[in-house]
């Protein structure tokens, strides 16, 4: 197989799949997909199996969950224009506002056409440390509704309540977060059908207290009697990707270099946004292995660096390295800045078999320009 190419594991898909279904039938809620985080539309019929729908947080997710999922459609913005609204009224079962102004301005719509109307809630209760930019609830964020600028005459209007605070944490951040969302808007919520926690929750990773979470739901269905939904991204993939890339050139400027075909820019953004340093099969720290490289994408960006790793044999020109964890947020996010190509898809079958889902070429590059 040609590298760059993405490899999505089928048997890793389920695992995490069995674990979001058993946390879903213990705690009594509902499970969504996040496609933010994952769109491989060609798996979700797989995924199916352990979710109950997707959300969305536009059309065309909306358009893909409706089109390649069985199940509910959910919708977020933090802001709608009407002839978008219009289109998803059409798709989704929920749609969840950002602001009372614009639930005011919306809600006829969705009534008129039998969709489920929530607002966004902001519990200005920040958790998280070391992911300022993913935080809703820093200072000045525009993700949901603060309990000061709750508009009481929007209730009438409401059938449920979101918030989504959380990054990559555990549980005992959900309960935190859920008490001061208590404190906020309590009062709101035993008026509401559902509560949607949104994403953020960890829980196919190795520790989770899926315990401690099952406890958290089923103390606010007994609290507010409402339905409750979880919508993560990357519990739903998580570890069930690989990217596979080759040694184009060994070079040295003060420091060993090895320029891959694959890019951080293109193939990976979030080791730049986040940033983090990926995990990459048979390596160490720097300096932990007898042999230290900087391993950087093949773009003219100078900081299209992936990071630096140590490896017990030299590399060399034509070496296959792979990098885990790849299924969340880069198929979502890659891009082809430099014309650089998108690596193919792939699906590692449970018996072994590759199976390539998607290739891409020039034309995939000139079509969006």
């Amino acid at each position: 197989m040609r590298t760059p190419y993405f490899c999505i594991d089928e048997q890793k898909l389920r695992q995490n799949g069995e674990i979001l279904r058993a946390v879903a039938k213990e705690a009594g809620c509902k499970i969504l997909l996040a496609q933010k985080a994952y769109s491989v539309y060609q798996t979700y019929p797989l995924l199916e199996e352990y979710l109950s729908g997707t959300a969305a947080s536009g059309v065309y997710e909306a358009k893909l969950g409706r089109e390649h999922f069985r199940g509910e459609v959910h919708a977020f913005s933090p802001a709608f224009r009407e002839e978008d609204v219009r289109e998803l009224v059409k798709l989704c079962d929920h749609i969840v506002f950002n602001t009372p102004a614009q639930v005011k301005k919306y809600a006829p719509l969705c009534r008129e056409a039998g969709v489920s109307v929530g607002l966004r809630v902001n519990p200005e209760c920040s958790t998280q440390e070391g992911h300022a930019i993913y935080d809703p609830c820093a200072p000045g964020s525009r993700l949901g509704t603060t309990a000061e600028n709750f508009d009481e005459g929007i209730l009438p209007l409401l059938d449920g309540l979101h918030f989504h605070t959380l990054c990559e944490q555990d549980a005992d951040a959900l309960e935190q977060t859920a008490d001061a969302f208590r404190q906020k808007f309590g009062k709101y919520a035993g008026k509401m059908r559902w509560l949607n926690l949104g994403g953020g929750h960890h829980i196919t990773r190795r520790g989770y207290d899926t315990e401690r979470l099952c406890r958290v739901v089923r103390g606010l269905r007994q609290d507010f009697g409402t339905d409750i939904y979880l919508e993560p991204g990357e519990a739903v993939v998580l570890d069930a990707g690989t990217l596979h890339t080759r040694v184009l050139e060994v070079m040295r400027n003060s420091i060993d270099i090895a320029v891959l075909d694959a890019s951080a820019a293109c193939h990976m953004p979030d080791v730049l946004e986040m940033p983090y340093r990926p995990p990459l099969y048979g390596s160490g720290q720097p300096g932990e292995k007898a042999h230290t490289y900087r391993l950087a994408g093949p773009t003219c960006l100078a900081g299209d660096v992936i990071g630096d790793y140590s490896f017990d044999a030299p590399l060399q020109e034509g070496d296959e390295l792979v990098f885990g964890d790849m299924a969340l947020y880069t198929m979502v996010k890659t891009n082809t800045f430099n014309g650089m190509p998108l690596p193919a898809i792939c699906l590692r079958r449970q018996g072994g078999s590759l199976q390539v889902l998607r290739e891409f070429g020039y034309e995939d590059f000139k079509s969006r320009l």
